[in-house]
């Protein structure tokens, strides 16, 4: 790993931002529920001098800081949980059943204010900065960016660029990961009903059975992917749930099939769609029986400006040397709807290293913890950014 360089006021306050993390962790909330942690945020921002505005999507938070004239950066992290029961046996688990922050929104959140700290502490820059603390977005009550997106966030705080930056677990500390174009997938979760004519099991041939039917579209659907779409193209169609009847001797009426749908393109996505329709509806009818698709509304292609990714990378590589920034990087098919922002902001989203080794645990696994030791690196990368882009 190479030799960090974290900046002298980071280093200062980086017990304290160790603190906050763990603080934050061990009261996870949900999306659109983080009521404690955005007053947490609030009262820290308040102290610092930011202009602070709340109510945007129930519990966003936007905090305003401005030296001079100059242009206008966007920063933004999340503030929600995930509803897992956290087993990682660290003193600071969630004290919430059912709760927990599995994806290190909590070291998100805390390497952001670290960074607005430093930044009205010294100010050897000029323009304006945004800091965004959004809620939801893992998507549970819907998309958190979508909604502030919605309610005008960009029209009530414009930028010129914004950026985000998420931990990865395997990536060692001290190493970022930058991509320019497409960084991850769209999602689309797809819900198939098919409705049949349920009756006796002892005689399927007076009804339509929908079991049989979903257990042959689950196989038909994997012929989308190696068949409709082209090879050098990258598209998921994952059958998650498969639910229907519940009685040994009863052929159920309907059956339904729960699906996460991801690409790399828009165009691919715009082709999964139709086939996903058209194939269940005409599977369905072949055996007599008929299929209703439903589409919720899923994030994007997450795409990467080049400009604003050509910074980030230089900012880094003017602070840690090529060793800095992580060697092989290809899109992901994660998703993240800061994509939404992307498409109306030029921006990057970038990844932090959360280590490797047998203690680093991926995302959204009970097991999981933010490494804190990636804190004051994430939170000098902000200030350094911020630095550069508002010389």
């Amino acid at each position: 790993m190479p030799t960090p360089r974290i900046a002298p006021g980071i280093a200062a306050i980086t017990p304290a931002m160790v603190e906050l993390r763990r603080a934050i962790h061990r009261q996870p909330e949900l999306g659109f529920e983080e009521f404690a942690t955005s007053a947490r945020v609030v009262s820290h921002l308040r102290e610092w001098g930011y202009d602070v505005h709340q109510g945007m999507a129930s519990t966003a938070v936007v905090a305003t800081l401005r030296n001079g004239k100059g242009p206008t950066l966007g920063l933004r992290a999340e503030l929600d949980a995930l509803p897992i029961d956290e087993q990682s046996g660290q003193p600071w688990a969630s004290t919430v059943p059912g709760k927990m922050h599995a994806c290190g929104h909590d070291g998100h959140t805390a390497m952001l204010l670290a960074a607005a700290c430093e930044l009205a502490r010294e100010r050897h820059w000029q323009g304006t900065l945004h800091l965004f603390f959004q809620p939801a977005e893992e998507g549970h009550g819907g998309s958190g960016a979508k909604r502030m997106l919605d309610e005008g966030v960009f029209e009530r705080f414009p930028c010129d660029a914004v950026y985000a930056l998420h931990n990865s677990p395997g990536m060692p500390l001290g190493q970022f990961g930058v991509l320019a174009g497409p960084r991850m997938a769209s999602t689309d979760n797809v819900t198939i009903v098919i409705h049949g004519n349920g009756g006796h099991g002892a005689m399927p041939n007076r009804a339509i059975d929908p079991v049989v039917v979903g257990a042959s579209l689950v196989l038909a659907l994997q012929t989308i992917v190696s068949r409709n779409v082209p090879p050098s193209e990258t598209a998921i169609i994952t059958v998650g749930a498969f639910l229907a009847g519940d009685a040994a001797n009863v052929i159920p009426g309907r059956a339904e099939l729960r699906l996460s749908v991801r690409a790399l393109d828009a165009n691919v996505r715009h082709l999964l769609r139709q086939r996903i329709q058209a194939l269940a509806e005409h599977h369905a009818q072949s055996y007599g029986a008929s299929a209703e698709v439903s589409f919720g509304e899923g994030y994007p292609v997450l795409v990467n400006t080049p400009q604003a990714t050509q910074l980030a990378e230089q900012v880094i590589r003017d602070w840690l040397g090529e060793e800095g920034l992580a060697t092989g990087q290809k899109p992901i098919c994660a998703s993240d709807d800061f994509a939404f922002w992307l498409e109306q902001v030029p921006g990057c989203y970038l990844l932090i290293g959360n280590g490797e080794g047998s203690g680093s645990c991926e995302v959204h696994n009970p097991g999981y913890d933010f490494n804190d030791l990636a804190l004051p690196l994430g939170a000098t990368f902000w200030v350094r950014l911020a630095q550069r882009f508002l010389a």
